[in-house]
C-alpha cells in the first residue's frame, strides 16, 4: 500500500489488484494499456502474462482463479481472483466469450478494458471522429459486459475512479462472479485519493425470516430422509466456488452417507475418502454409477447445478430429491428461498447426527445393489477399481486411456500425515474429454478443472496457463486432456507456456480429425456398431488432419524446449509416461503436447444411452430405438 495520501488511477488499481494476491495479470496489450502495465510492473509484484489471444488470456485468469480459491490459499491472504486486461472493442469483444464462461460458472474475475480517451469521446460526439478501435455507439463495450458480469464500470472522471474500482471489486468478491472495469486512456496518469483499508466480501445479513427458512428446510429434507431411508449426497460445484470443501467433508464424515460429484465438483474433496461412489451426470454416467444413485432410497443435492451436461438426458428430479443451490432448497415439489448453502449443510449436519447418530448411515451401496441383484460390482471398492488398470487393447480407446491415466495418477500419489497429494492438476476441455476424464480419481482437494456448464471448446489450453501460475509454488503440473477439434481452437496458448517455462501435459484426442461430440448429438447412429454410416452424413464435423506432435518444433527452442509425442497403442503410452515419471528426463524439461490417436467411432462407453435410445438395432425397424 502507498503511503501517500494520492496516487495515480493506474496505481490505484494495480495496489488494489496487489492486496488481493493476485500475482499474474493475463492479457493482450494495446496502447491504450500501456500508462497501466508500466504502473503495474513498477509500483507492485504483479506480473505480467501476454498471451497470444484474449480469449486464451481469459480462460488463464480462469483457471488461476479456480485453483487460487482454495481454503489453503485463502489463508495466505489471497481471495482467489483472476485478473485480465485488454484494450478496446477489438480486445474486449475478443474477450468476451471467457468472461461470459466465468459468469455462468461463478469464477471471480476481473476483466479490465482500457479505452479511449475522454477528449477522444469528445470529438466523436462532436464531430464524429472515429479513432482507436471506436465504434458509433460510446456505451457498446460497457452495456455487452452489463450481460456477463455482476458490476460494470466506466471510468471517465479520476475523482470518481476510488469509489467505481472499489465497488466493482466488492461485487467480485461477495458474488464470486466477474466484474468489468472501463479504464479511459487520459484517466490512467491522473491523482486520485490513494486507496484505504483492505477490501472484503460483504456478506447477505441473516434475518428471523432466514432463520425460520433454514429451519423448515432442514426439516423438510430429515422428512425426506426418514421417509425414504439411505440417502446419498450428490456434491455439486457451488460447494468448490463457496469454498465450503470442509464443511461437506465434516458431513460425509460424521454421517457416513455415501455420496457421488457432479464432473463440475470433482475432488472438492479427496475422492478417497471413505463414502466416495463416482461421479454420477444423468445418463451420461458410468451405467453402474447411475445404478447405485437411483437405487438409493433419496438423492440430497448440495451445491448442484442442474445442466442438461451434468443431467445427462434426465430432464426432471422427483420426489424422493433434494437440492439444495442458488440460494434456495427444493425437497420434493417445496421450495424454500433464501437459504444459503453454506448455513444449510452444517445445519443438516447436526439434524441428522442428533437423530440418527454419528455415523449411522455407513453404507456399500454398491453391494446393496448388487445383492439384490442389479449389474454393478459387489462393492465400491470394486466399481473404483474397475476404472483404473488394465488389461488394455493393444491401441488405444477412450475408455482404456482414461484407465491407463488412472494407473499412472495413483502410481503418483504420495501419502504423508493422512494426505494424499499428487503432482498433477488435471485441466479437461468439453466434450468426449470430459466425459472420459470423469473416472479419474483424484486424490488431492482442488486438483481437476474443468468448464462443466459453458463448455467453450478450447478452454482448457489456455486454463492451463493460469493453473500452473497459480499452483507454480507448489510445483502442480497441469494434465491437460483436449480433443482435436478444440485444439486446433487454442493451441496457440501453448506458446505462453514455453516462453514462461510452464510444464503441462497437453493429451490431444485425436479421432482422425473429427468433431465427435458434434456428430454423436446430432446423428448417434453414426456410431453404433455394425451399422454403416451413409455417404457424406458426417461432412460438416470434418477437420483439417494435423501433426500436432509437431507444433513442439513450431513452438520450442534450444533455449525455451517443449517435446511432442504421438502415441496410438498403450506400449507407447506406457513408455511415455513411464518418462514424464521420471524427473531428470529431458522431456521434462518443457510443456509437452501428445498427439493420442483413437479410431475414427470410437466414444466414451458413458454416452452409449445415446445409442440406446435413439437407433434402432441393426436391421432393425428404423424409430424401434427412440421408442424403447
Amino acid at each position: 500500500m502507498t503511503t501517500s495520501h494520492t496516487c495515480t488511477v493506474a496505481e490505484y488499481l494495480a495496489l488494489r489488484l496487489e492486496q488481493l494476491g493476485i500475482t499474474h495479470l493475463f492479457g493482450v496489450p494495446g496502447d491504450h494499456l500501456g500508462p497501466f502495465l508500466s504502473t503495474l510492473h513498477e509500483k507492485t509484484t504483479v506480473r505480467w502474462v501476454g498471451t497470444p489471444t484474449e480469449g486464451g488470456a481469459g480462460q488463464a485468469a480462469d483457471g488461476y482463479a479456480r485453483v487460487k480459491s482454495t481454503d489453503a490459499q485463502i489463508a495466505l491472504g489471497e481471495q482467489g481472483i483472476g485478473a485480465v486486461a485488454v484494450t478496446y472493442s477489438v480486445g474486449a469483444f475478443n474477450l468476451l466469450n471467457a468472461i461470459g464462461g466465468g459468469f455462468a460458472e461463478y469464477v471471480p474475475l476481473i476483466a479490465i478494458n482500457a479505452a479511449p480517451s475522454y477528449e477522444q469521446w469528445l470529438n466523436q460526439k462532436a464531430i464524429g471522429l472515429l479513432t482507436s478501435h471506436m465504434s458509433q455507439r460510446p456505451e457498446s463495450n460497457l452495456e455487452v459486459y452489463r450481460q456477463v458480469t455482476v458490476d460494470a464500470q466506466a471510468i471517465s472522471n479520476p475523482g470518481l475512479a476510488p469509489t467505481q474500482i472499489d465497488s466493482a471489486i466488492t461485487a467480485c468478491l461477495s458474488h464470486r462472479r466477474p466484474v468489468y472495469l472501463e479504464v479511459m486512456d487520459d484517466v490512467w496518469r491522473a491523482q486520485c485519493p490513494a486507496p484505504q483499508g483492505r477490501l472484503t466480501r460483504r456478506e447477505r445479513p441473516v434475518t428471523a425470516k432466514n432463520e425460520r427458512m433454514l429451519d423448515q428446510a432442514v426439516t423438510a429434507c430429515m422428512e425426506l430422509v426418514r421417509h425414504h431411508g439411505n440417502p446419498i449426497l450428490w456434491a455439486g460445484e457451488e460447494i468448490d466456488r463457496f469454498r465450503l470443501s470442509d464443511e461437506f467433508e465434516k458431513l460425509v464424515r460424521e454421517t457416513r452417507i455415501p455420496f457421488c460429484t457432479t464432473i463440475g465438483a470433482k475432488s472438492v474433496v479427496s475422492e478417497y475418502t471413505p463414502g466416495f461412489s463416482g461421479v454420477y451426470n444423468g445418463k451420461a454416467s458410468s451405467p453402474e454409477v447411475a445404478e447405485v444413485f437411483n437405487n438409493a432410497g433419496c438423492r440430497i443435492g448440495l451445491g448442484t447445478w442442474a445442466t442438461s451436461k451434468n443431467l445427462g438426458g434426465a430432464r426432471s428430479i422427483g420426489d424422493d430429491w433434494a437440492v439444495a443451490a442458488h440460494d434456495g432448497v427444493h425437497v420434493g415439489a417445496s421450495y424454500f428461498p433464501d437459504v444459503q448453502l453454506a448455513r444449510f449443510i452444517p445445519a443438516l449436519r447436526e439434524r441428522l447426527v442428533a437423530e440418527f447418530g454419528s455415523g449411522a448411515f455407513e453404507a456399500d451401496y454398491f453391494t446393496r445393489a448388487h445383492d439384490e441383484g442389479l449389474d454393478v460390482p459387489g462393492s465400491t471398492a470394486a466399481y473404483l477399481d474397475s476404472q483404473t488398470g488394465g488389461p488394455y487393447p493393444q491401441n488405444v480407446t477412450y475408455d482404456s486411456l482414461f484407465r491407463h491415466l488412472n494407473a499412472f495418477l495413483e502410481a503418483q500419489t504420495s501419502e504423508s500425515r493422512g494426505e494424499r497429494t499428487n503432482p498433477f492438476t488435471v485441466v479437461c476441455d468439453a466434450a468426449f474429454a470430459l466425459i472420459g476424464s470423469m473416472n479419474l480419481r483424484m486424490a488431492e482437494r482442488a486438483s481437476y478443472v474443468a468448464q462443466n456448464s459453458w463448455l467453450s471448446i478450447g478452454y482448457s489450453v489456455g486454463a492451463a496457463t493460469g493453473v500452473a501460475l497459480g499452483r507454480r509454488q507448489t510445483d502442480k503440473r497441469p494434465l491437460v486432456f483436449v480433443g482435436d477439434g478444440s485444439f486446433q481452437e487454442t493451441c496457440q496458448e501453448m506458446s505462453t507456456h514455453v516462453r514462461h517455462g510452464l510444464r503441462p501435459v497437453v493429451f490431444v484426442l485425436d479421432n482422425e480429425g473429427f468433431y465427435g461430440i458434434e456428430q454423436m448429438l446430432v446423428q448417434p447412429c453414426y456410431y453404433q456398431e455394425g451399422t454403416p454410416a451413409s455417404d457424406g452424413a458426417d461432412f460438416y464435423n470434418e477437420l483439417h488432419p494435423w501433426r500436432y506432435e509437431k507444433l513442439a518444433e513450431v513452438f520450442g527452442s534450444a533455449k525455451h524446449p517443449m517435446n511432442g509425442v504421438s502415441v496410438r497403442t498403450h506400449d507407447e503410452l506406457a513408455t511415455l509416461l513411464q518418462r514424464i515419471a521420471e524427473p531428470t528426463d529431458t522431456i521434462n524439461q518443457g510443456p509437452i503436447v501428445v498427439r493420442v490417436r483413437l479410431g475414427r467411432h470410437d466414444y466414451p462407453r458413458a454416452l452409449k444411452y445415446k445409442i440406446a435410445e435413439n437407433c434402432p438395432p441393426p436391421g432393425g425397424v428404423p424409430g424401434e430405438g427412440a421408442a424403447r
